[in-house]
């Protein structure tokens, strides 16, 4: 099967936000497991000038979001970013997941030339779907992935390489 703009992102951020579910599932087991608060890992940064764990998953599911709704050229729901429990953030994530369920491949194909434009905090930015995806949307999506991994994982979190990649081969 080609690769295309959809084949290219949602599937793969329905994947990666199916396997931040079961982090966080390890996660709480981690904290029952250690005798304390989950709310204490879900305010750990890598660095003080870092973003939060929340935010982290927030930032995750906002590029996946928002990434698939400007391709498809649709609007993107608005969360209010206001996730401070487990039970909200995994609420977070289904929501993402619901709302890219609900976009048909066909509104996505075909997007790699079709201008998208970014707010951003010195001006829109217009690029074309592709790039946009290549050079903005995939490397948000996986960066922000990538800082909860590492959070997880900095505080102890049993997490290996193949819960991160998950099961392989289709």
């Amino acid at each position: 099967m080609p690769l295309t703009m959809y084949s290219a992102s949602v599937p793969i951020f329905l994947r990666t936000l199916g396997h931040i579910g079961k982090w966080l599932d390890k996660a709480e087991a981690h904290a029952q497991a250690k005798k304390f608060d989950i709310g204490v890992l879900l305010g750990t940064r890598l660095s003080p000038d870092m973003l939060p764990f929340t935010r982290q998953v927030q930032m995750t599911s906002d590029a996946a979001k928002f990434g698939a709704a400007r391709l498809a050229g649709i609007e993107s729901p608005k969360f209010d970013d206001v996730e401070t429990t487990l039970p909200e953030l995994r609420e977070r994530i289904a929501k993402t997941v619901a709302f890219l369920e609900s976009i048909p491949a066909e509104k996505i194909v075909g997007s790699d030339d079709r201008d998208v434009t970014v707010p951003r905090r010195d001006g829109p930015l217009t690029l074309k779907g592709e790039v946009y995806l290549r050079t903005f949307v995939l490397p948000n999506f996986y960066f922000h992935t990538n800082m909860i991994y590492a959070l997880l994982r900095h505080n102890g979190v049993e997490l290996g390489k193949s819960d991160y990649l998950g099961p392989l081969g289709g």
